[in-house]
């Protein structure tokens, strides 16, 4: 089997911060042709502004994913400058606090918007896209793959971060069901968890606490932060022919941390 995604065409949201810069740009020197979606325009150009141009195999595509309209345009974007869509990246994501008893705080709609809803829509729209590519293909290989990016936070209780962790419970459900509803089109849906990774979101908060990065260290077995990349890496592997027979998965990626981590150390 084999771990190349060179040629394929990805769609990767979240891309102009974070875990998913890092998978885009894991993917163009991978070989893969890449759609980087953002609402940032401005950080997204600016990071991909040595990489992303009308000749290159990365395109950049700022919109609100929210929005129906944006994601069918994102999709025609595609198509025009690939011909065809073959892996869906959902990694756009967003962490609020949430007061579980203020009854006018709206943050856990929020989060399910953006870090559920937006994904299952634009998962729907891409599938139906590679299901027609897939009817012109003889050979019976996949035609399909769509991994989200969840979190640790999913299996974790923290008040502070009631909406964060139900968003992310509720797309690890999502992606256990749409794999069945997608198996027999040949899309497989995998997520990857992951904590104790150098994410945006962590970033952001060590700038705030910088305790916390011992502490998050002291709780994670294998003794360290990962960098992003190395989330890149296993969704490479979801995306390849090496994970042909694997879907409906959340690969965890942590360092361990799940195994022993109490609920007071953040979900980071």
């Amino acid at each position: 089997m084999s771990f190349s995604i060179a040629g394929k065409t990805a769609i990767i949201t979240g891309a102009a911060n974070g875990v998913g810069l890092a998978i885009a740009r894991h993917f163009i020197a991978e070989g893969a042709n890449v759609m980087m979606a953002d609402r940032d325009e401005k950080h997204l150009r600016a990071e991909m502004s040595d990489v992303a141009d009308d000749e290159s195999s990365a395109r950049i595509f700022s919109c609100d994913l929210r929005e129906k309209l944006s994601q069918a345009n994102l999709l025609s974007a595609t198509i025009d400058a690939f011909d065809r869509v073959d892996i869906l990246v959902n990694a756009s994501r967003q962490v609020l606090p949430t007061d579980p008893m203020d009854d006018n705080d709206d943050s856990v709609e929020q989060l399910l918007q953006q870090n559920l809803l937006s994904g299952m829509r634009l998962s729907q729209l891409i599938a139906k896209r590679m299901i027609k590519q897939a009817e012109d293909d003889e050979d019976g290989e996949m035609a399909g793959s769509i991994v989200n990016l969840s979190s640790i936070a999913a299996r974790r209780s923290r008040p502070g971060l009631m909406g964060y962790s139900i968003s992310c419970a509720a797309l690890d459900q999502m992606t256990r069901t749409m794999a069945i509803a997608l198996a027999p089109e040949r899309i497989r849906v995998n997520a990857v968890a992951f904590g104790s990774v150098m994410s945006a979101s962590l970033q952001n908060a060590l700038k705030e606490t910088e305790e916390l990065r011992d502490d998050i260290i002291e709780h994670t077995p294998l003794s360290r932060i990962a960098p992003a990349n190395e989330v890149a890496e296993a969704v490479q592997f979801l995306c390849s022919p090496s994970s042909n027979f694997i879907t409906g998965e959340i690969m965890t990626v942590d360092g361990g941390r799940t195994l022993l981590d109490p609920v007071e150390t953040a979900a980071h």
